[in-house]
């Protein structure tokens, strides 16, 4: 390809996506302040234990886990052995079949969450949401659904290319 054949951004997606880039780095790094600072958890660690609490029994397969939270096992298994050193979630062998991990969610990581889930959600309400009206949060309900549905059709298309 040529220089003159670059198929760039028009001038109006290329102002999209610097603001799109500019919030998707801006904001975890708001939403990690504002959880260590009233909870010692960062984003991470609040989503593992969110996930954790929304089952029965508060378990996942660290498979599972990974799957749901779209991190490769390693970098997961790395962040639950920090997370174990806290007492926040423990490491489980499953009964079933004896080779998978379970990763449990503590009583400590239920009380952390506990703790950090009303500053948390009061800075996702002002922050994210506070500028909007219904009409403005079905509108970004409506792109980002869009958004992902290109990601998820992205990752099939290149999971049957690898195939």
């Amino acid at each position: 390809m040529t220089e003159d054949s670059t198929v760039w951004l028009d001038d109006h997606q290329q102002r999209v996506w610097r603001l799109w880039l500019e919030v998707t780095t801006t904001l975890p790094a708001v939403l990690n302040r504002q959880l260590s600072r009233d909870s010692q958890l960062s984003v991470q660690d609040f989503e593992v234990l969110v996930r954790l609490s929304e089952t029965d029994g508060g378990e996942m397969r660290v498979v599972a886990l990974a799957e749901h939270m779209g991190w490769e096992r390693s970098r997961l298994s790395h962040h639950l052995t920090r997370m174990e050193k806290r007492h926040l979630v423990e490491r489980r062998i499953c009964c079933s079949d004896g080779r998978g991990a379970i990763i449990h969610l503590t009583d400590q990581g239920m009380e952390a969450l506990k703790q950090a889930a009303p500053g948390h959600a009061a800075l996702v309400r002002r922050v994210v949401f506070g500028g909007l009206d219904c009409g403005h949060l079905d509108d970004l309900e409506i792109i980002l659904t869009r958004i992902r549905q290109g990601l998820i059709n992205e990752e099939k298309t290149n999971s049957t290319d690898t195939d």
